[in-house]
């Protein structure tokens, strides 16, 4: 199979879909990779370590998308890349198309396939979007305690105190794997952190791991809204999985919150769960509601692509080399955690939340592979 390796194109989007390391192991089992020219260097890959690897290097991102069979990205396609999908060609990315009409609608016009990172799962696990959860949640700890200094348009509060000062107070919804990261980072820097979550089995386990050190809160509008009151940082990080995200924190809240309070809002990717919110970007990270500071940046974990490449790769080079050397079809008939991933087929919405989301006629993983043969 050919792999297509473009060039990121997002704003501030530094990362790139594959190490040399993952070249290495794709040309291992005969299989051919073809990488943009300077796709790795936000990275700090250079061309030529990638030759190395044994990929070849095109001119242009017309070039890696054209031959290929299989296109890895990292984020979505924006609209000048949605002329470049074409049928029968694999997209494999983080998709977020419940997000995205407008991606939904390229890719279904295009005819392709397209599996997204974040709704393969493992067991009750999703083992493709975990590492940039943990990169997403240990940021918004550092972005918060930067955007709380005054010059920056916080309230000037330090996360950790120092004796006899209070410490900030921190918010976190949503107790999956990027709510944990930013609640222990914070809890680190000396900061007074409570998470909020609708499992109570989930809270029990935080509870015992971080031995009380991290207050747990069963979710309640009621208990969100008293806690986003007092609250100096709030990290909304709530996960429906491939869906449109909850706004859990109504701006009536936000109005009772701290003049210079800072939100940071992790899941802008699907939409965001802080009324209010829309996506900005590493060059215009920030926006103020009632005086409180919104942080609503959708690739979060493009702000250090050193991490963030390799741990991605790390996590999707296994699923990326069995649709490579069995077929999308085989790979997924084989494996019903990859199946989840499949969202769009053929013009065909498969994966519901999406189709939920944007109103759109919904087709069943399982009615495609059932169906006529495929490659």
């Amino acid at each position: 199979m050919i792999i297509g390796v473009p060039r990121e194109i997002k704003n501030n989007e530094f990362r790139v879909a594959i190490t040399p390391a993952g070249v290495s192991e794709f040309v291992a089992q005969g299989h051919e990779v073809i990488v943009e020219t300077g796709a790795g260097l936000g990275s700090g890959i250079p061309d030529e370590l990638y030759v190395e690897a044994g990929a070849q290097i095109c001119a242009d991102a017309d070039a890696a998308w054209a031959s290929a069979d299989m296109v890895l990205k990292v984020k979505e396609p924006i609209a000048e890349e949605y002329h470049r999908i074409r049928a029968g060609q694999i997209l494999f990315a983080y998709l977020h198309l419940a997000a995205s009409r407008e991606c939904t609608q390229a890719i279904i016009d295009a005819g392709a396939t397209a599996i997204a990172y974040e709704t393969v799962t493992m067991g009750r696990t999703l083992p493709l979007l975990a590492p940039m959860s943990e990169v997403a949640g240990r940021l918004a700890a550092q972005i918060g305690a930067f955007q709380l200094q005054q010059p920056n348009g916080g309230s000037g509060i330090l996360m950790g105190g120092v004796p006899g000062t209070r410490p900030a107070k921190v918010v976190v919804i949503g107790g999956g794997v990027a709510g944990e990261n930013a609640a222990a980072i914070t809890s680190g820097m000396g900061a007074d952190v409570t998470i909020i979550d609708i499992s109570l089995a989930r809270l029990k386990e935080i509870d015992v791991a971080y031995n009380g050190r991290i207050k747990t809160l069963a979710s309640t509008k009621f208990t969100i809204a008293g806690e986003v009151a007092a609250a100096d940082l709030v990290i909304g990080s709530v996960l429906i999985p491939g869906a449109a995200a909850p706004k859990l924190v109504t701006t009536e809240m936000v109005s009772h919150m701290r003049p210079g309070s800072v939100l940071v809002d992790i899941a802008i990717d699907q939409g965001g769960c802080f009324e209010g919110s829309h996506t900005t970007t590493h060059l215009n990270p920030t926006f103020t509601v009632h005086d409180a500071v919104y942080y609503c940046v959708g690739n979060m974990p493009g702000a250090v692509p050193q991490t963030s490449t390799v741990a991605l790769t790390n996590a999707t080079l296994p699923y990326a080399l069995r649709i490579a050397s069995k077929g999308w079809h085989q790979a997924l008939q084989e494996d019903a955690g990859l199946a989840n991933g499949l969202n769009v087929h053929d013009g065909h919405v498969t994966f519901a939340p999406v189709a939920e989301a944007l109103g759109l006629a919904h087709t069943p993983t399982a009615e495609i592979l059932n169906g006529a043969g495929q490659q």
